[in-house]
């Protein structure tokens, strides 16, 4: 069905934009008049068929479009229909692109994670099977519920991280910032009396004043290299091996190792918790769960534990060879296996490495803030020292 873009004003007045399907412009416009808009532009806009394949969804638009589903058909509304009204609500208009062109889909006899398949940007692979395990079940309106709950949760939790993490971006920025802006133009100025005396000057003086010449001279071919520098290792990023090295000596690093193991361990027993409440298969589910692990040598050993599960050992057992997984989450995952409750035990264990990541975070913040100030005042007392020590010289030559 074609796609109308549209530009038109509401009741109030106000302009608005957005997309509306339709089998024709006449149609188009007879729908926006019952939605209360009043048309003043109506195209119909291009169809690509490579748009699903590069279209996105931020993790907020994601959930909201997931719960917004997920009550529409808890109602009783029919699947066709509630995701053209939940397009219809967005203001967005890829968010309105994309449901409308997945409704276009299930609308030709596809299943709605077949639908969602043909925006892998746009939908990740956890939810896509998530979604088909509630379309067997006949319990999808639960499991998009569910999967609602789990996106927001992942965008709670990542959105405490950052906002953790700004404080200390800032003050090492500052830092850097001022140390520059002594050694560049404070330094040099307040030297210059002293190298203009004749006077031998202290070493950490001289030290001082090559440094800032250094920088004066040649600070736009360090700039240069360091933005050299960040290229080269954006692009050794990109290359599989290099990048499951680095990920691997990230790993080994005293504290930003243990952080990054709390927060795989974390994501991936969420995720493993949340497909095995919608019914996905266990060996499915482990898949799928260490495809969400975001550190390549964490990863492969979690699809190591899914074959070691699929040749018959237990998941508690394979998770422990691994080493990635936290003693205290290696017990509750086995007495829930034990007892025929592994789901809710996964869920209680990455509850509990949640809180556990949390206070390790908020714990190296602590410490990174002091240290800083240490650092910055260090290098403040230096620059100070190197002007006071040919002060203190003079004042000894004249008495």
């Amino acid at each position: 069905m074609p796609i109308f873009e549209y530009r038109a004003q509401d009741a109030n007045g106000r302009d608005c934009r957005g997309q509306q399907e339709a089998e024709s412009a006449r149609q188009a416009r007879q729908l926006l008049r019952e939605r209360g808009l009043r048309p003043t532009r109506l195209t119909q806009a291009r169809q690509n068929p490579t748009t699903g394949l590069r279209a996105r969804l931020g993790v907020t638009d994601l959930a909201l479009v997931t719960r917004q589903l997920s009550t529409l058909i808890h109602s009783g509304l029919p699947l066709e229909e509630a995701l053209g009204a939940v397009a219809a609500q967005s203001a967005k208009r890829h968010v309105n692109t994309i449901l409308l062109a997945v409704r276009n889909r299930v609308t030709e006899g596809h299943a709605l994670a077949t639908a969602l398949a043909a925006f892998p940007r746009a939908f990740p692979e956890l939810l896509r099977a998530t979604v088909a395990a509630g379309e067997r079940s006949g319990h999808l309106g639960h499991v998009l519920e569910q999967l609602a709950d789990y996106t927001e949760a992942r965008h709670t939790s990542r959105q405490k991280i950052q906002l953790a993490l700004v404080y200390p971006l800032i003050l090492l920025i500052a830092s850097f910032s001022i140390v520059g802006f002594l050694l560049g133009y404070v330094v040099p100025d307040v030297v210059k009396i002293f190298v203009n005396s004749g006077q031998p000057l202290p070493a950490l003086t001289q030290a001082m004043i090559a440094l800032s010449d250094g920088l004066r001279r040649y600070g736009w071919l360090l700039l240069m290299l360091l933005i050299a520098a960040t290229g080269v290792a954006r692009w050794a990023l990109q290359q599989p091996r290099l990048k499951l090295r680095w990920h691997a000596l990230l790993l080994n690093l005293p504290v930003v190792g243990g952080v990054l193991r709390a927060m795989e361990a974390a994501r991936f027993a969420s995720t493993l918790s949340i497909l095995g409440k919608s019914a996905v298969p266990l060996l499915d589910a482990l898949e799928i769960s260490a495809t969400v692990v975001a550190n390549l040598a964490i990863r492969q050993r979690m699809l190591d534990v899914a074959r070691a599960v699929r040749e018959g050992a237990t998941l508690a057992r394979g998770l422990e060879r691994s080493g990635d997984i936290p003693p205290m989450m290696l017990h509750l995952i086995a007495s829930g296996e034990r007892a025929g409750e592994l789901d809710s035990m996964l869920a209680r264990a990455a509850e509990q490495q949640e809180k556990t990541l949390a206070a390790r975070i908020a714990l190296v913040v602590s410490l990174f803030e002091p240290i800083m100030l240490v650092l910055m005042g260090g290098v403040v007392l230096l620059i100070v020292m190197a002007i006071l020590l040919p002060i203190l010289s003079l004042n000894q030559l004249v008495n």
